[in-house]
């Protein structure tokens, strides 16, 4: 989330809503990979003046979405598939870290943050839409650092969760994707409950494995139909 001074509230709360739009704007692919724009150009369009522009543009640059470039403004900066293999790569580190701590537990012992995992995707599935279950499908995995007790180890999960969710999110515009989520994430959870280190590690990182093959190809068709639709 962008950080921005406090001592000027109004402007604050602009550049606040121009970072979000931009930002959503981004994750829609309404903005592509190459395009160009200026400040000025945001700021008519979001009815808004060039100082909160700037503060959102500055943000987004420092998440990675977006470049300055000398002389011909900003420009949103490509899908680095490399980069983004690497985080996953990192991610899944962790995360089998944190099952196998979570297994190492005493059987009488269940972290709240387990408990309400089994309660929300085992004991009583919620039926939820795509966007909610992209949202929800992190919540589970940052859960699972939470509950393995390093709070480094989570604070690091958090920020890749937030640089991997430009692509991650698409996982969930397949109907069959949403249902393997839930059969998948109530699987992890009962080998995790019942202490099965080996099986749930197996679990979690072909499902993490499978997700990031599907977000990528669903990342550059969704690339290929953007361009075409704006060509057209």
């Amino acid at each position: 989330m962008m950080s921005i001074a406090k001592n000027q509230p109004e402007p604050e709360g602009i550049a606040e809503r121009v970072y979000r739009l931009l930002k959503q704007e981004i994750f829609d692919f309404q903005l592509l990979p190459g395009d160009r724009f200026s400040e000025n150009e945001v700021a008519v369009r979001m009815n808004a003046s060039r100082t909160p522009v700037r503060q959102a543009l500055y943000a987004l640059e420092q998440e990675g979405y977006v470049d300055v470039q000398p002389r011909s403004g900003w420009q949103i900066k490509a899908v680095d598939f490399d980069y983004l293999e690497a985080l996953y790569d990192l991610r899944i580190v962790l995360e089998l870290e944190a099952v196998k701590r979570l297994c190492a537990l005493p059987s009488a012992v269940c972290p709240p943050q387990l408990q309400r995992l089994a309660q929300f995707w085992i004991d009583d599935p919620q039926t939820l839409k795509a966007k909610e279950v992209a949202s929800q499908d992190e919540a589970f995995h940052m859960a699972l650092l939470d509950g393995a007790g390093n709070p480094e180890m989570a604070r690091v999960h958090r920020d890749i969760t937030d640089k991997i969710r430009i692509v991650r999110r698409l996982d969930f515009t397949q109907r069959s994707r949403i249902s393997a989520t839930y059969a998948e994430h109530g699987q992890i959870l009962l080998a995790i409950l019942n202490r099965q280190r080996q099986e749930a590690q197996d679990l979690l990182h072909r499902h993490i494995y499978v997700s990031q093959k599907e977000v990528r190809q669903i990342t550059l068709h969704m690339l290929h139909q953007a361009r075409q639709e704006k060509l057209g």
